[in-house]
Order: C-alpha cells, then structure tokens, then sequence
C-alpha cells in the first residue's frame, strides 16, 4: 500500500505473547482516520497479544447485530474524487456506485457520495461531501463540529431490524424522528414486504427496494454531544443498496435535527 502511494503511519510491527504472533501496519487515510492491516494467522489468543479474557460474567443484552455493513466518511468540498483515487490507487478498491446533488438534496442543502469497495465487496467505503446549498448542510455541520474530516457513521447489519431497534433503545440509544407521512403509501412506493407497515411505523425504519430486493433502516442520533459519529441499523432482504429512494426522507429527518440545534 505504501509502494502504492499510501501515507504511512505505522511499518509493520509484530506483537507476540504465548498464544502466537500478530503483524500490525497503518497507513492514514483523510482526517485523522486510518486503516490496519492485521496479519492473524498464526495467533491462536482471544483478540490481540496483551488482551486477557473477562473471567468474571459481564451481562450484555443481546441486540441481534451480525457485522458492520459500511462505513461512511465525510470530507471537505472538493476532497471527494482526491480520496477515491486513494482508495483505488492504494487499495485496490473500486467505485461501487456514485450519487449526485440531485439524488441526496432537500430545501435547503445537498451532497454528493461515492461509494468505494474492495474485491470482494465485503468492505464498503461510502465517502461524502457536501454540495452548494441555500443552508449549511449536515455534512458541513459535520465539518465543523469534527474538527475536520472523519467518519460519519456506522452502518451496523442484523438480521431482525425491529428486535435491534427495540434492543437499543431500551439501552438508552436515540433514533432520530421519521413523520407518519412517509408510511401512507408506503406499499404502493416499495411493494410487499415481510415486515408489517405499524412495527416499521411505530420504530420510525424506512424500506427502500431495488430490482435485487429490499433493505430496511433507521439511523441514530449522534452518540455523543457534538453532531458527529451515529450508527445505523440495516437490514438486507436482497438489496445490495443503500436506501436511494430514503435519502430525501433520511436527509430531512437529519436537518430537522439540525434545526434544533440552530445550525441549519
């Protein structure tokens, strides 16, 4: 990756205990984000040498999640295209699919995202940056309140999206608000589905449908005080997507967070 073009951070290092040997190396990518490669197979230990296993039983509440489904970052106006070269050149990802100003915009503001992934398609890198718009755009507010470029969210797969929305918010996890109005003609926009329209209303999860199928998602607040990093919870019955026909409705809910911050 190096050889590549890729911005060092850490050579290759290894880490050894009883139990084997783990190769670490980082390389950065925008903002203060980066990426490890690990190199495992010859660890046989619990995670990484100088962890220890909990002895003593933590209970956690089971929330159904499987795997992270993509990660997405936000970068400055013009920064785009820059990181996906990055990521093709370095990497060896490809630009799974690109979405426009008119694919992602509301009122008052837009951005742009093209989404990166690896041979396998099992590592989805969406990146994001923010368009010309009447207002400052969620992605700028990002911007601001990071400090900078950085992951915005991280979408989070399982395979029961109404037990897992149900499981964390009874953790204390906050999902932002979708009007009612969305789910009138929810069935004639997206066709059948397995899911009932009042469990998917009554837990604010939109559907999106595509010609593989459909997925099912809601997003979270931020998880902390500043509006920054929050997850998201999708569930794939098909679609490889990521909720084209939600992104107006998502965009807006978003803003309407904003707006009560006061920095629309």
């Amino acid at each position: 990756a190096v050889a590549r073009g890729g911005i060092p951070v850490q050579p290759p290092t290894d880490y050894v205990d009883e139990h084997g040997r783990v190769v670490k190396a980082t390389i950065a990518t925008y903002g203060d984000t980066v990426h490890s490669f690990i190199e495992r197979e010859e660890y046989r230990g619990v995670f990484m040498p100088g962890f220890q296993p909990i002895n003593e039983h933590v209970p956690v509440p089971e929330t159904g999640i499987a795997a992270i489904d993509h990660i997405v970052g936000n970068v400055e106006l013009g920064a785009m295209n820059q990181w996906v070269k990055y990521y093709r050149d370095v990497l060896g990802f490809s630009q799974l699919v690109h979405f426009d100003d008119h694919d992602i915009s509301t009122e008052y503001s837009a951005l742009m995202s093209k989404v990166m992934q690896n041979g396998s398609g099992r590592i989805k890198f969406p990146i994001n940056e923010p368009a010309e718009g009447r207002r400052k755009s969620q992605i700028e507010e990002f911007l601001e309140y990071y400090g900078g470029p950085g992951v915005q969210h991280i979408a989070l797969a399982t395979g029961d999206i109404c037990a897992t929305v149900d499981a964390l918010r009874a953790a204390g996890i906050p999902f932002i608000h979708v009007p009612d109005t969305y789910y009138d003609d929810l069935e004639q926009r997206v066709g059948k589905i397995d899911e009932s329209r009042q469990a998917l209303q009554e837990r604010g999860i939109l559907v999106d449908r595509d010609e593989e199928g459909y997925l099912l998602q809601i997003f979270s607040q931020p998880l902390q005080d500043r509006p920054t990093l929050f997850i998201e919870i999708i569930q794939r019955k098909g679609s490889r997507g990521f909720g084209k026909g939600n992104f107006k409705a998502l965009f807006e809910a978003i803003e309407r967070e904003q707006a009560k911050r006061g920095n629309l």
